[in-house]
């Protein structure tokens, strides 16, 4: 199975810390990028199967285009001061440890 491809948009803490645990699996690849971020086309050609923000920052709005062309890509905000994660794929967790959220990741590729 070819790995699922995991983009980081941004370079908070948290987003480098679940990038770190994602990276110790062989299902995910992880390509980190900091502002300024891609176009949705750029972004599209990166293929990305899993596209990681943080909810503090500024919204990269070029993801929410990207998930119009692409339905199946799934956007995860997260948002460290709140302990909130949202999947916008209509789920929200609340609370989640980076290894909780490392494990929703490997969950819902499944």
């Amino acid at each position: 199975m070819e790995p699922r491809r995991v983009i980081l948009l941004g370079k908070s803490v948290i987003l480098g810390t679940v990038g770190a645990s994602l990276r110790q699996l062989p299902e995910f690849e992880v390509v980190a990028l900091a502002p300024p971020f891609p176009c949705a086309a750029e972004l599209e050609h990166m293929a990305p199967d899993i596209i990681l923000f943080d909810l503090q920052a500024p919204r990269p709005e070029v993801v929410f285009k990207l998930l119009e062309r692409c339905p199946g890509l799934l956007l995860i905000g997260v948002s460290p001061d709140r302990n909130e994660v949202t999947m916008w794929s209509g789920q929200q967790f609340c609370e989640l440890s980076t290894q909780e959220l490392v494990q929703a990741i490997v969950n819902k590729i499944r």
